[in-house]
């Protein structure tokens, strides 16, 4: 009986030190898979059509995500600096960041109904 106690004890301590470090990662991991560059607006231009690196523009995402993109900046600013996005609705637009981690992601930027950015955010499909 003690043996089970201990076992469970041990049990519910990895859990805990498991779900930490998963969250831990899950929050930070924007910033250590996509915080490697700062943001050079000819790179990511030019990053559309390379083939030679799957994270194309992945490198960039967190430094223009965090510094560049300003809430309230017009979507005409945003595709002088980005360029053409790989999708466009009338509440956002998505650039392609390439293959990252083995799953494709994108930078979704949304705007308000003025066309003045609100947010943005990394995805994967």
């Amino acid at each position: 009986m003690k043996l089970i106690n201990w076992a469970s004890i041990v049990f519910a301590v990895f859990t805990l030190i498991l779900t930490i470090a998963f969250f831990s990662w899950w929050m930070m991991k924007d910033r250590i898979v996509f915080g490697n560059e700062q943001f050079d607006q000819v790179k990511w231009m030019q990053a559309v059509s390379t083939i030679n690196h799957a994270c194309k523009r992945g490198d960039m995402a967190y430094d223009l995500q965090q510094n560049i993109l300003a809430k309230g900046t017009p979507r005409e600013a945003v595709h002088v600096l980005l360029g053409r996005p790989s999708y466009e609705d009338d509440a956002s637009v998505e650039y392609d960041l390439g293959q990252c981690m083995h799953v494709y992601h994108g930078l979704l930027i949304f705007f308000d109904k003025n066309s003045r950015l609100i947010s943005s955010r990394i995805s994967s499909h």
